[in-house]
């Protein structure tokens, strides 16, 4: 199956996506990933999560997330390094695994590009109404309000033009990361510049603690791997793309050490350990006297959270696409606009889908659990897609001819390190409901499944055809 039906199109078109080729350079790449890792999204909430498993080695659970990481980009950039298309991780999985596979793949994307969207659209809400309390706007605003503003723009941006939703998401992200690091400065000159020994010595913390750890550190980074869902957009796509992928992850990672290192250091001497703040970074601008820190810092965690959904809405629309172009999906929601050559109906539907629930959902919770739990869910399906990818790249290779004993090593690597985070995501048990998101994402890949059979009964033939597409070179 080709991609041969499209609207009329832009001189920049590209005649095998019906997308515009060559667009977007390494920058607004890396912002592509980097938005969707979101380096505020852990500096304002979640590295007190990783402290209350792994304590002062905090910093050292980042440490090894981020090598762990590595590995899997590694496997990741085996094929990105080769070939690209719109939605390439699923084309991706689907070269090395197989059709099925590869749609499966794309379906747990999906999910996790949702959930993700919907953490950024209730930190939105979350620091939007702490923007207005620190204005003196003290109004009610109820959660849905944000999520509707957020959809609205985000959807509005993503469906113009991709070179702006994407290098946005890099000035949003950047404004944002800026004013943290420059919080952090104030913390270490006020506290007086000196090695925190018992950071150093991973004082208290237990081998049991940093595996925990490790979990929330995954749902921290992962999202490095987004910049492969603009293939059909990027310039120098072979190249471009696994730079974005390896540096997004390099860079978040040093930030997240960092500031996990500074949190603990500057929140030692509180009353309040770090694990029980619900807003670290507005504690330390009080702690150390400079709270007029907390607006911009606020103000960019709320921007940094519409990045974030942004970036996921680009991201998923983008599977979608060719999921569509594949007849998995209705053909409606393969095809792009007649003037800005973006899939605006899949990024209409993903958009409209990524405010539903998570308005639905907060009926009856309060959204800082939302922002947890979506978190959560998504890490599982994370997890899933990243331990095809190392398992995919040597069958890939060896496909090609090309598979080598250190690509056998690199894969080996990737799958034993991704063992770490599955297993604590299961030991110990979490708490109810958490125990049973496992197989709410189980009960969703078995959708999965259902709907993929349900398409070859429509569409006779549809694996092969998929097959002989994901194998086409690109």
């Amino acid at each position: 199956m080709s991609y041969t039906e499209f609207e009329p199109a832009t001189s920049t078109t590209s005649p095998a996506t019906g997308l515009r080729s060559g667009v977007l350079g390494f920058p607004a790449l890396l912002a592509q990933s980097v938005a969707l890792i979101s380096p505020t999204m852990t500096a304002a909430l979640i590295i007190p999560l990783a402290f209350s498993s792994a304590g002062s080695g905090t910093w050292m659970a980042y440490l090894f997330g981020t090598g762990m990481l590595l590995f899997v980009a590694f496997n990741l950039n085996q094929f990105a390094r080769r070939s690209t298309s719109p939605g390439s991780m699923y084309a991706y999985i689907g070269r090395g695994l197989g059709p099925i596979s590869g749609v499966l793949s794309g379906w747990a994307l999906l999910w996790c590009y949702l959930f993700i969207g919907i953490a950024g659209m209730t930190g939105f809400a979350i620091f939007g109404r702490e923007v207005l309390s620190l204005l003196g706007i003290h109004a009610n605003i109820p959660s849905v309000v944000f999520f509707a503003l957020l959809g609205v723009i985000a959807w509005a941006l993503a469906v113009k033009d991709v070179r702006l939703s994407s290098m946005l998401t890099l000035i949003l992200e950047g404004i944002s990361v800026v004013c943290i690091l420059a919080l952090a400065v104030v913390v270490v000159f006020a506290h007086g510049i000196h090695v925190d020994t018992d950071q150093l010595a991973l004082h208290g913390t237990s081998a049991r603690g940093m595996s925990l750890a490790v979990v929330a550190c995954i749902f921290s980074l992962v999202g490095f791997e987004s910049a492969t869902a603009m293939g059909g957009e990027a310039r120098d796509p072979l190249r471009s793309i696994p730079r974005a992928v390896v540096w997004s992850l390099v860079i978040a990672g040093l930030f997240f050490v960092v500031m996990s290192y500074v949190e603990v250091y500057g929140t030692r001497d509180s009353s309040a350990t770090l694990d029980t703040l619900a807003m670290p970074l507005n504690t330390l601008a009080d702690l150390d006297k400079v709270g007029f820190f907390k607006l911009p810092i606020d103000l960019g965690a709320m921007i940094s959270f519409f990045a974030l959904s942004l970036s996921c809405l680009n991201a998923g629309a983008r599977l979608i696409y060719p999921m569509a172009r594949h007849s998995v999906f209705p053909a409606a929601l393969g095809k792009v606009h007649a003037a800005n050559a973006t899939p605006s109906i899949a990024l209409t539907a993903y958009i409209l889908l990524m405010v539903a629930v998570p308005a639905f959902w907060s009926a009856g919770t309060d959204t800082l659990t939302i922002f947890n739990d979506a978190g959560t869910l998504a890490a599982f399906g994370f997890l899933l897609v990243y331990f095809m990818v190392v398992v995919a790249a040597p069958v890939y290779l060896r496909k090609l001819g090309a598979l080598s004993r250190r690509a056998v090593v690199i894969a080996v690597a990737g799958f034993v390190f991704l063992l770490v985070p599955a297993v604590g995501s299961f030991y110990p048990l979490p708490p109810w409901p958490v125990d049973l998101f496992p197989y709410i994402f189980l009960v969703y890949l078995l959708l999965g499944g259902g709907w993929l059979w349900l398409a070859g009964r429509r569409h006779p033939g549809i694996l092969a055809e998929i097959e002989a597409d994901l194998e086409s070179p690109r």
